[in-house]
């Protein structure tokens, strides 16, 4: 416990530095989670400029989820066959993938869709009580990353902050652990209380005493065990650039209905009505499909006129279009339209896909470093070493099977065998389908023996057919 007093003066001090700016990226979190969940702001703000006028009265609030769709089609198109690694060691990568776990396609999806909202995504591991490797993933909003100054930017220190309820007061209260190389210091203060100055030790681990005991916690990973999943090499979310079209869009698509609701409520201007009152006249027109005016008794003739609602459609329709357009080319995805499609060919496919390709090669590219970390941490657990790890990355898209495997057939005998499944459209494990292939020919190799010696037994002598041996 003698560190008790420095590192909470160090936790207070990141607290004071990094505030305002763990605010903002909390805004920002919360603000793509919220367009990813289809609550867009329309929903609050509806369609502005409309309260003044007493023509209109509809307000129809229609969110439109493009943030969720290319979040989820950029998702898909990578982690629907998860990264496979290779150690050069097959036995090890047996033992990697067990602890990977069923979990691990689950936990590749989620890490895509927390960076694609929260910029970065972070995966936390330890030992259980029993001492097996467990990872899972840290909402980003809850990390504060500590970086060195140097030009490496390697990690130095993870500061995570959430909510808990203190179980002997059940008040709520907010929780700031501290991780470095070696330890986790753990503190809380209420969650009602705004200064640090009530910052205090938080007894969170209950722990042999040789491995720390109230608020302190040896890890023993001689590292902070935490790996951090980057977005892109910009460090923003992929909300920032669609989200003015988005909002556009929806205003546009919202006003648009509202007019088609109000033009509806026609307008009627009664000029040197003959009836008693309103009522009279709409049960005149109802029953008699007629009504009866006045002279004004100047020569000047009664009527009547409607007031309606002009809608500009060509308009609109050209605007949603081309909104629309922006918003796939902005947020770098492959829009869904079938008329886009049509009967095209695969180089035409790859085209449709080249932007969204774009996209995901930046994510692929500071995701390969975040597993290649997690993966050494793991074979360090291990105890063997793994200096090189081949990271095999697969795309799901549409494409035309037909002329992959064509092209995997004409390339036998100028590449190896193992590149040939890899890229052959029908092989998902390159490895697995080795071992399919060689047990088939086994087993084939088997099934010719009994021939080979009937053919010899009838021939005993290894005598000649035909005058051949």
């Amino acid at each position: 416990m003698n560190d008790e007093k420095p590192n909470i003066d160090v936790v207070k001090n990141l607290i004071k530095q990094k505030a305002v700016q763990h605010r903002q990226h909390i805004k920002r979190c919360q603000e793509a989670e919220r367009y990813y969940r289809n609550e867009n702001d329309i929903l609050r703000t509806g369609v502005r400029g409309r309260d003044n006028e007493p023509l209109r009265n509809a307000d129809n609030r229609i969110p439109r989820n493009f943030h969720g769709l290319l979040v989820n089609q950029k998702a898909a198109y990578m982690f629907t066959a998860p990264p496979l690694f290779d150690t050069k060691n097959e036995g090890l990568n047996k033992q990697v993938a067990d602890i990977l776990g069923d979990q691990y396609p689950k936990t590749c999806k989620d890490l895509c869709i927390n960076a694609s909202n929260g910029e970065t995504a972070w995966i936390h591991y330890w030992k259980d009580a029993e001492g097996h490797f467990k990872y899972g993933i840290v909402p980003p909003e809850q990390i504060i990353p500590v970086e060195s100054s140097d030009l490496e930017r390697s990690l130095i220190a993870v500061l995570r902050t959430y909510k808990d309820i203190d179980f002997q007061t059940g008040k709520e209260i907010t929780v700031w652990e501290y991780w470095d190389t070696e330890r986790c210091y753990s503190y809380y203060r209420t969650s009602n209380t705004v200064s640090i100055a009530g910052l205090s030790p938080y007894n969170a681990f209950q722990l042999p005493d040789d491995a720390g005991q109230g608020n302190i916690y040896a890890h023993g990973w001689g590292r902070v065990p935490f790996v951090p999943f980057r977005n892109n090499n910009t460090g923003t979310n992929d909300l920032k650039n669609v989200k003015p079209l988005i909002d556009a869009y929806d205003k546009v698509f919202s006003g648009f209905l509202n007019d088609l609701e109000d033009v509806q409520e026609i307008i009627m201007v009664l000029t040197n009505y003959g009836g008693a009152d309103l009522k009279e006249f709409l049960h005149d027109l109802k029953k008699y499909k007629a009504i009866k005016v006045d002279d004004d008794g100047t020569g000047g003739k009664g009527g009547i006129e409607t007031l309606t609602i002009n809608i500009p459609v060509e308009a609109r329709e050209k605007f949603l279009e081309l909104t629309r357009k922006a918003i796939f080319e902005q947020g770098q995805g492959v829009d869904p339209d079938p008329q886009k499609f049509g009967n095209t060919s695969g180089e035409a496919l790859k085209y449709l896909y080249s932007l969204l390709e774009l996209k995901a090669g930046l994510m692929e590219t500071e995701f390969k470093l975040g597993f290649g970390e997690l993966i050494r941490v793991i074979c360090e657990y291990l105890n063997e070493s793994c200096e090189q790890i081949v990271q095999t990355w697969t795309r799901s898209a549409i494409r035309s099977d037909a002329e992959l495997a064509d092209i995997a057939a004409k390339s036998a005998g100028i590449v190896s065998n193992k590149t040939i499944l890899k890229n052959h459209p029908f092989v998902e494990n390159a490895e697995e389908e080795e071992k399919q292939i060689k047990k088939e020919q086994e087993e084939k190799a088997e099934q010719m023996d009994p021939y080979l010696e009937a053919f010899k037994k009838g021939h005993p002598e290894g005598g000649e057919v035909n005058g051949e041996e």
